[in-house]
C-alpha cells in the first residue's frame, strides 16, 4: 500500500487504524526485548544483571539457580488456590484468577524489589518449567523497556543438569580427603587451603552442618537436598578437572544432607591427607568450634541425648553432669576419648580408603598453623601434578 491511500485510509477510519498499527508496533517492541535462554553454563549466566525466580516462596526454598532472587508472581497460598481452581473447576477461570494475582504482584516488585533498576537492567527470569510465570513476568517488564531473557524450560532446566552432572554421570572426579579426628581443625586447614588457591568442597559449609550429633546450627537450618546439590555442581563447575580438589572426609550424610553418588563415590576410594593433634588442644578447639553448644546447654543435652543408641545410662548422666557444670573442655575431651575416635577408627576400617599422600602433625590448633599447613599442602598438590 502506498503512503497516500494509507494516509486516506487512517483519515477516513478517525485514526484507528494508526492506533492499532502504533499497538502492533508496541507489541512487537516488546517480544523483540525478550531472549529465550538455553543455555545455563556460567559465561551464559554471568550475562544477566539479575536471576529472577518468579516461583512461589517454597519452590524457591527447595531450590534455585546460583545467585537467584525470588520475586514470586504468585505465593504459596495463590499458588495452591490456582492450582485447586485449574483441577476442580475450569482452566480458564484459574487462569483469569491468577492472571489478577500476577498483575498485583509484579506491580508491587515494580514498586519496590525492582524501583531503582536503571534503563539497561538486563534480568534473566524462570519459572518451574519457563511457561506462562516467566513469560507473564517477561512481558511487562519488556513493556518497561528492559530487555529480558526467559530460562527455556524453566527450573526444571537446571535441576536435569545437577542430576546429570552429580546422579548420573560416571566420570571420575579428582579427589583428595582431608582426614583426621574430630577436633583436628579440618575445616580451618581446607579454607586456609582454598585461599592458597587449592580447588576445595566445603560440604559442611554447603550443608549448614559440622557432621556429627553436635554439629547442627540453631539458627543457620540446614538446605534441603536439592539445593545442597545445586550449590555442590556449581562449586564443581568452576574446577578444572585435570586438578585435585581437596574435600574434607565425611560419612555419606552430613546432618540430613546426603552426599550425591558420583562425589561420594570419588571420595570413597581417594588419597588421603591426614591431620592429627594432641586430645587436649583437640579439646580447646572445639570451645572455639562450637560456641552456639558452649552458649546453650539445652542445645548440648538435646545432642547428648541423640547418643542414647551408643552409650549405657551411666555415661550419658556423667556426660549431662559435665554440660550442667559448664566444664566444656571435660566433655569435649571425654565424648572424643569415648565416642568419636573408637567411631573413626571404626569407619577407618569398615571404609575403603585409598592411598595415604601424607600427614600433618598440627600441635598447636591457631590460626597461624593453619595458615603453615595449608600451605605445605598446595606445595605437595602442585608437585604431584607435576
Amino acid at each position: 500500500m502506498g503512503s497516500c491511500s494509507r494516509d486516506r485510509l487512517l483519515a477516513a477510519d478517525g485514526g484507528q487504524s494508526r492506533t492499532l498499527l502504533s499497538a502492533a508496533r508496541k507489541r512487537f517492541q516488546a517480544q523483540d526485548m525478550i531472549e529465550t535462554v538455553s543455555n545455563i553454563e556460567p559465561e551464559t549466566l554471568a550475562r544477566f544483571d539479575a536471576i529472577i525466580d518468579v516461583r512461589s516462596p517454597a519452590e524457591f526454598a527447595e531450590d534455585r539457580l546460583p545467585g537467584a532472587i525470588n520475586l514470586p508472581v504468585l505465593d504459596d497460598a495463590e499458588r495452591a488456590e490456582v492450582g485447586t481452581v485449574y483441577k476442580q473447576e475450569s482452566r480458564f477461570k484459574a487462569r483469569r484468577i491468577g492472571a489478577a494475582y500476577v498483575a498485583r504482584n509484579v506491580a508491587r516488585h515494580l514498586e519496590n524489589a525492582l524501583a531503582d533498576r536503571p534503563k539497561g537492567f538486563h534480568p534473566l527470569i524462570y519459572c518451574w518449567r519457563g511457561g506462562m510465570r516467566s513469560n507473564a513476568m517477561a512481558t511487562i517488564l519488556a513493556q518497561v523497556g528492559w530487555r529480558c531473557g526467559v530460562l527455556e524450560g524453566g527450573y526444571k532446566t537446571w535441576r536435569r543438569a545437577v542430576t546429570a552432572g552429580l546422579r548420573n554421570s560416571e566420570e571420575a572426579l579428582p579427589v583428595i580427603l582431608l582426614d583426621g579426628q574430630t577436633g583436628t581443625a579440618k575445616s580451618d586447614v581446607l579454607r586456609a587451603a582454598t585461599r592458597e588457591g587449592v580447588q576445595t568442597l566445603d560440604l559442611e559449609d554447603f550443608a549448614h552442618h559440622r557432621g556429627s550429633v553436635f554439629g547442627g546450627y540453631i539458627n543457620n537450618p540446614q538446605p534441603e537436598q536439592k539445593y545442597f546439590e545445586t550449590r555442590i555442581f556449581d562449586r564443581l563447575r568452576d574446577f578444572d578437572l585435570s586438578k585435585p580438589i581437596l574435600v574434607e572426609a565425611e560419612s555419606n550424610r552430613i546432618g540430613r544432607c546426603e552426599i550425591p553418588k558420583r562425589l561420594w563415590t570419588a571420595m570413597q576410594n581417594a588419597p588421603r591427607i591426614t591431620l592429627t593433634a594432641p586430645l587436649a588442644a583437640r579439646a580447646a578447639y572445639l570451645l572455639t568450634a562450637y560456641p552456639d553448644i558452649t552458649g546453650d546447654k539445652s542445645a548440648a543435652f538435646a545432642a547428648i541425648d541423640r547418643l542414647k543408641p551408643f552409650h549405657s545410662r551411666e555415661t550419658l548422666a556423667d556426660w549431662r553432669a559435665l554440660a550442667e557444670a559448664a566444664d566444656w573442655r571435660g566433655l569435649a575431651a571425654d565424648l572424643m576419648r569415648a565416642h568419636y575416635d573408637p567411631a573413626y577408627e571404626r569407619s577407618r576400617q569398615r571404609g575403603r580408603c585409598g592411598a595415604a599422600l601424607a600427614e600433618y602433625n598440627l600441635g598447636e590448633l591457631d590460626s597461624a598453623t593453619f595458615e603453615r599447613v595449608a600451605k605445605e599442602i598446595a606445595s605437595a598438590l602442585l608437585s604431584a601434578q607435576r
